[in-house]
């Protein structure tokens, strides 16, 4: 895992996340709560500046330090949401993990409603890298309407289409993967990350959807990976999507 330059200040939460110990959020409740020590003194301010290498963070007593890197793809089932605890009481994806496993934290986000191909890590560098819109690293969606895509509806989703609020939205690509006689899959990708960017746009063009899938990251194919499973990224994998990145900030 990739740390940060010792050199460097950071804040006492974001040096949680760094470390891998838990998620930013999660790290500015411990501070507040008074369960975090910097160099043996109870810090209560989340912003407190931190010296990777040098200075010593302990929660409840534990020195924390930077464990293995984690790299986790899951198959996200529909109906459940991706944030560590919900206030609404929903099902997370952390109930489909294993109960000893390290923190590790969503790289970017699925809504609720959609499914598919999830990664989860405690290198946040890294998902930092996953996410960054100059990375420009393609997500591939498989997409159920409940329309008939024509070649006009296609090429709308790759020009733009604007949404009632005035912002534009588009695909990279798009094109159909199957029919049926009342519904279409639709296969497109995106190298950018907005909040329900598809769905968004198929609002704009009132087309329903029906189903919403992620199948891919850059390289790394969701496969037959059963639906709430989730398993280790193999070294291969992992070096793909580290490859794929590296081509794209080039």
């Amino acid at each position: 895992m990739k740390v940060a330059d010792p050199s460097r200040r950071i804040g006492l939460a974001r040096a949680l996340s760094k470390l891998g110990y838990c998620s930013r959020s999660r790290g500015f409740d411990l501070i507040r709560n008074g369960r975090v020590r910097l160099n043996g003194n109870i810090a209560r301010n989340p912003e407190s500046p931190v010296h990777f290498g040098k200075d010593r963070i302990q929660v409840d007593g534990v020195l924390i330090q930077a464990g293995p890197p984690i790299y986790l793809m899951m198959n996200k089932p529909r109906g459940i949401v991706t944030t560590a605890s919900d206030e609404h009481g929903r099902d997370t994806v952390y109930a489909y993990l294993a109960k000893d496993l390290p923190w590790v934290g969503p790289v970017g986000r699925l809504d609720k409603a959609s499914e598919g191909l999830l990664l989860l890590t405690n290198d946040s560098e890294w998902a930092a890298r996953i996410t960054a819109p100059e990375t420009h690293l393609d997500k591939i969606y498989h997409v159920q309407i409940a329309a008939s895509a024509d070649e006009e509806l296609l090429n709308s989703m790759v020009n733009g289409v604007r949404t009632k609020t005035g912002e534009m939205l588009r695909v990279k690509t798009a094109c159909t993967v199957r029919k049926a006689q009342k519904n279409m899959w639709v296969e497109a990708v995106l190298d950018e990350g907005k909040n329900r960017q598809i769905r968004r746009i198929f609002e704009a063009l009132e087309v329903e959807v029906l189903r919403l899938v992620r199948v891919a990251v850059g390289p790394l194919q969701l496969g037959d990976l059963a639906k709430g499973k989730a398993r280790t990224l193999s070294p291969t994998e992992k070096l793909a999507l580290d490859r794929a990145m590296d081509r794209k900030e080039t």
